[in-house]
């Protein structure tokens, strides 16, 4: 399947899904039964992912999750541990077929051309943020998104966060740090190097109006004309199985 981008409109799902449903439009964009997709989410309740090379007991406090209520999943893409607000961050993943809308085959260049999208919704948020080789997003020297990639079977998964708030506090509570004073010091060395859109506003925007206006950066930066849409029956089938079968199972979560 070729020609228009389909966009999945802004949702709330758990950790598990939201990791279900990247991978199956990824896999039946693979086999061209689906669209090039831009679909954005949040991550309801909060939850705390891993990168697929990471082992989870030394990244996260597996117990204070489960306490305060938190979902743990491991991703398919690289990168570390991350903890995703359900009230304070937008996820937005992009899947296309490896050469289509000229999107470069160099990674790097790749990540350039479409971290561009974060950068243009930013900027139409009243936010000005620049690109940061290799994959994040800063403004004004702080990170305020970072992003993850997998290509796989011909095609190009990536999927990244904006910070529209954050809770550094709960943060290093739910990733493993075990001495105050260390953690302390990691808090603001955080603050230090983290931003969010409300620090950057003084505001805080909705996640909704935040989501539409990624979804017009990605428009505007790509030129990409995005048409809403929802999931297949297929992709529907696939993702429900992966949730079951893959990114629910304790052998995939603690799988190193």
């Amino acid at each position: 399947m070729s020609g228009g981008w389909r966009l999945i409109g802004f949702e709330s799902n758990d950790a598990s899904t939201n990791m279900a449903v990247d991978e199956a439009i990824l896999i039946c964009r693979s086999k061209g039964e689906s669209p090039n997709t831009l679909r954005l989410y949040s991550w309801e309740p909060s939850a705390v992912s891993i990168g697929f090379f990471q082992s989870l007991q030394d990244e996260v406090d597996i117990e204070a999750c489960r306490k305060e209520g938190v979902d743990i999943v491991r991703r398919i893409t690289g990168g570390g541990a991350v903890y995703h607000d359900s009230e304070g961050e937008v996820t937005y993943s992009l899947i296309v077929a490896e050469g289509d809308h000229n999107i470069p085959k160099d990674i790097l260049s790749s990540y350039r051309i479409i971290c561009s999208g974060i950068v243009k919704g930013l900027e139409l948020l009243g936010v000005k943020a620049t690109f940061q080789p290799v994959n994040d997003i800063l403004v004004n020297g702080r990170k305020i998104s970072g992003n993850a990639q997998t290509r796989r079977m011909g095609v190009i998964l990536q999927h990244g966060t904006v910070l529209v708030d954050a809770d550094l506090n709960r943060m290093f509570r739910l990733l493993k740090v075990s001495d105050e004073k260390i953690r302390d010091k990691m808090i603001k060395s955080a603050e230090e190097r983290v931003t969010t859109i409300r620090r950057e506003l003084s505001s805080k925007p909705s996640l909704q109006e935040v989501a539409s206006k990624i979804k017009m950066g990605f428009e505007q930066a790509l030129n990409l004309n995005l048409t809403p849409g929802r999931l297949t029956e297929e992709e529907f089938r696939l993702a429900t199985k992966l949730k079951r079968e893959k990114y629910s199972s304790l052998e995939w979560i603690f799988r190193r």
